[in-house]
Formats: structure tokens, sequence, C-alpha cells
């Protein structure tokens, strides 16, 4: 267990180190990367997000890297081009740790698949 989580906690911080070399600054956690990813996802390019805006691309963020999983598949696109997603199976309980840590290896392998970083 503890080589895993050994192993986790490099890759994630590789992917830190490769997204400040791309955006110029280290993001300051997991949420920061979850707006980037929903940025992404959105492909609007960069812009000024309203306070609702930033927290539906996170939502986004939410749903795409849980996507991997089979928790959520993507409905289609609104008017406007905002992606839509479906809850396709509920997500196990986990207490707030155990919930960041999924994300967080969804998040990696989000990468991994999207633009073929490897850790």
């Amino acid at each position: 267990m503890y080589n895993r989580d050994l192993t986790f906690e490099r890759s994630w911080n590789k992917l830190l180190q490769h997204l400040e070399k791309i955006i110029g600054k280290k993001p300051g956690d997991l949420n920061a990367i979850l707006f980037l990813i929903g940025t992404q996802e959105l492909g609007q390019g960069k812009r000024s997000f309203s306070k609702e805006e930033k927290q539906d691309l996170m939502h986004i963020a939410i749903c795409k890297v849980l996507s991997y999983s089979g928790f959520y598949e993507l409905e289609g696109l609104d008017e406007d081009g905002w992606p839509h997603w479906k809850l396709i199976k509920n997500l196990p309980r986990f207490d707030l740790l155990e919930q960041e840590k999924l994300l967080k290896i969804q998040v990696l392998e989000y990468f991994e698949k999207e633009f073929d970083f490897r850790f």
C-alpha cells in the first residue's frame, strides 16, 4: 500500500510540474486543475468567466474525469456549446480525503488519455 501511495504522489507531483511549465505557474490545488480541465473541455479558449461559470467548468471537469470510470456519460452540448453530463452510476460513499484521491487518480488518467502524458 505504501509503495502504491508513493507512486501516486510522484505521479501527481510530476503532473503539477508539467502544468507549471505549460501555464507558467504551479496549480495551487485540485480545484485549479479541475478549472483548467473544464476550460479545456469547454473549448472556448481563454476568456473571463463569472463565478457561476467557474463552478460549471469545475463540474464539467469532474464529470469528464469520472466518465473514465463509468460514472458519467456526455449527453451533448447546449446551444452555447457547454457540455452536459448524465450520471450513469452512483459514486461510492467516500470521506473527503478519499473523494479527493479518486478525483486525482482520474485527473491523472485524463492527462494520460487526452494528452498522452506518461507518469
